[in-house]
């Protein structure tokens, strides 16, 4: 399988960079404990990424988890036992909707030819976030502090960032995508979503690292901010009957495929 490979951003922080979804991982490492930032799509993903940690360092590990999608839970198992930071919300939807996201992806991936990759998933051990960040934790890596921050609502009700002051980089999850348009799904505040990112730029940051992509600036991420309020404002346009939805769909800064999705099946 491929393992991904190490990009160092900064003195002790890493992103894993994967091929499968074009996912990026993180790691902060201090002087007595590291910080991992999700865990992948499956048990043996989650293997492979906690094998690769270990190449680097041998301290204690946290994980968090930035969000309730899938592949960015689904390794969790292989990091255990540790604590697993979360939004409290991103636990309850875990909870919920874990199986759903899992039967969907194995339909996917099985519909791909990518039987491999379905029964990995169908396989994978669910493990529940143990610890809440209802808005900000500070978190003590020894010589090193990390801020896990819930900013907002946007990609979905339930977003954490891990914010580290010292290298000034900050891993944003799925907020920001980088070599894709966002991904928008029912679970997302499309409405919100800029003034979170708003908050991301507010912490001048030097590196903003997406969960899908390459690293970016915050040049990037205002970009990204603008474009989501211009669609946020189509979708509210459509909803108020001052727009057909297919002037919506010519106008908006994204391809049909990802602009269709913001759109309540309604309209």
């Amino acid at each position: 399988m491929d393992t991904g490979r190490w990009v160092e951003v900064d003195d002790r922080v890493w992103v894993r960079r994967c091929a499968e979804l074009d996912q990026s991982l993180g790691l902060v490492v201090g002087e007595e404990r590291c910080l991992v930032v999700d865990t992948g799509t499956d048990d043996v993903h989650g293997a492979a990424w906690a094998e690769a940690v270990r190449h680097l360092t041998t301290l204690p590990w946290s994980v968090v988890v930035t969000h309730a999608h899938w592949d960015h839970f689904f390794g969790t198992s292989a990091f255990q036992p540790c604590a697993v930071w979360a939004h409290p919300r991103c636990r309850r939807a875990v909870e919920t909707s874990a199986e759903e996201q899992r039967a969907e992806w194995v339909e996917c991936y099985r519909e791909q030819g990518k039987e491999v990759a379905a029964d990995r998933l169908a396989a994978a051990t669910l493990v529940l976030p143990n610890h809440d960040v209802p808005h900000q934790v500070e978190l003590d890596l020894g010589g090193r502090h990390v801020e896990l921050c819930h900013l907002g609502r946007g990609h979905t009700d339930n977003d954490i960032v891990v914010h580290v002051p010292d290298a000034k980089v900050v891993f944003a999850g799925d907020l920001v995508e980088q070599g894709a348009p966002p991904s928008i799904g029912p679970d997302s505040v499309l409405p919100e979503w800029p003034s979170t990112l708003d908050a991301v730029i507010e912490m001048r940051t030097r590196l903003v690292v997406p969960g899908h992509g390459d690293p970016v600036a915050n040049a990037f991420v205002a970009r990204q901010r603008d474009e989501l309020k211009q669609l946020a404002d189509l979708v509210a346009a459509v909803h108020a009957g001052e727009l057909s939805m297919e002037d919506a769909l010519h106008r908006s800064p994204y391809p049909e495929e990802y602009t269709r999705p913001a759109f309540p099946s309604s309209v």
